[in-house]
């Protein structure tokens, strides 16, 4: 092989190589920060990764909350209407944070089927509510009586 064509190969694979390498590395950082949104539904019937970093979101029902007296230890339940999970969260809750109010919270599901999270966001005013808690609630019709200003399905 000519020695001009023999370089030019060279460069053209260690471009390649390179171009590989970063696009490489560039997907494994996405799937790393990659939080994909569960509903208590799915998360009751095992169909989150027990271990892995998920979103979950529902409304908080009412009477679930309890906190640790001796610690900022919070454990409460998040249904949509069809199933309900317990959620196990340490530090200060948001604000905005109440019983009958839609969140979502961040963390890892144990082998019990508790999410543990790491971070728990409250809905910010009285007409907002994330997109996913949205169409969550709508699929099992607790979304009606949310927005009747009755959260947790009361009449």
């Amino acid at each position: 092989m000519n020695p001009v064509r023999k370089r030019r190969l060279f460069i053209v694979l260690a471009i390649l190589a390179g171009v590989g390498a970063a696009v490489a590395l560039a997907l494994s950082a996405l799937q790393q920060n990659i939080n994909l949104f569960y509903t208590p539904s799915q998360i009751a019937a095992g169909e989150a990764p027990e271990g892995a970093r998920i979103r979950a979101g529902g409304l908080v029902e009412k009477g679930s909350l309890q906190r640790d007296a001796t610690s900022l230890a919070a454990t409460f339940r998040v249904t949509d209407g069809v199933a309900t999970v317990t959620v196990r969260y340490q530090g200060i809750l948001p604000d905005l944070f109440r019983e009958g109010q839609g969140i979502v919270a961040l963390g890892r599901v144990d082998a019990g089927g508790m999410l543990q999270a790491d971070e728990v966001l409250a809905k910010h005013d009285e007409n907002y509510m994330p997109p996913e808690v949205s169409q969550a609630l709508e699929k099992s019709g607790m979304l009606k009586h949310y927005e009747n200003g009755k959260p947790g399905g009361a009449q």
